[in-house]
């Protein structure tokens, strides 16, 4: 599970972000997601897992799952003082120090263009770049994963070039293919299940990253490293 904030239609915010401040809203009665300020990027995620860190040792928690540059928090019980608890969160945020995790590297054969690549032209046109140079700036990029979610195995992969940000789909597609590597916004990733998907689509990889009869299902983990490598282009 990843912590996104649209996905909480009772989400309250009750902390607003200013500046270097961070954001916490209540999410139901005991849950609270603390969203770190400043921008998308892995100085924010290094101390949302310091925070993760932090709050796995307390004892009122049932759970913590973080995000893309959040965190949210489940209590056990709702907080008689939830003031109290918010303040507690934000006072751990503030002396969380920035980590590293030690993850290993992926490396995922992509077929970029083809019959799975539906939207490649349509990022060509906004990008104004070529297929061939949006294929090229995608597999040499090095990727983070900061959170798993959406879908079992689904990693949320943070180091796009900006140049091949892409808009999700107002309209999503009805049946993107398992496999498929897409764009979304600012994010890419490779699609988990075969369905509705609103992210774009630039090629299709054939390695399984998740296994529900494995010890460890899903293959990727947050602090991965991922490498795209062109197994074949079809432009």
């Amino acid at each position: 599970m990843i912590a996104t904030t649209n996905r909480h239609a009772s989400q309250r915010e009750i902390v607003p972000a200013i500046q270097s401040r961070a954001r916490v809203s209540s999410i139901g009665a005991r849950s609270f997601l603390l969203e770190a300020p400043g921008d998308f990027d892995l100085a924010a995620q290094r101390r949302i897992w310091a925070l993760s860190r932090t709050v796995k040792g307390w004892a009122d928690l049932a759970e913590d799952i973080p995000g893309m540059t959040n965190l949210l928090v489940i209590f056990k019980e709702t907080p008689e003082d939830p003031d109290a608890a918010v303040a507690r969160l934000l006072e751990a945020w503030e002396n969380a120090q920035s980590i590293d995790l030690n993850g290993k590297t992926i490396e995922i054969p992509v077929q970029y263009g083809g019959e799975h690549a539906s939207d490649l032209p349509a990022l060509c046109d906004l990008s104004g770049l070529s297929d061939r140079e949006v294929v090229r700036i995608h597999h040499e990029a090095t990727y983070r994963v900061f959170a798993l979610g959406s879908a079992p195995g689904f990693g949320y992969l943070h180091g796009l070039d900006p140049r091949i940000y892409m808009p999700r789909k107002t309209v999503p597609s009805l049946k993107m293919s398992k496999g498929c590597v897409t764009i979304g916004g600012m994010q890419t990733g490779v699609a988990m299940l075969t369905g509705p998907n609103g992210w774009n689509s630039i090629g299709f990889a054939t390695l399984e990253m998740f296994d529900p009869t494995a010890p460890t299902p899903a293959m990727m983990a947050p602090g991965d490293t991922v490498r795209f490598l062109p197994a074949r282009i079809e432009l």
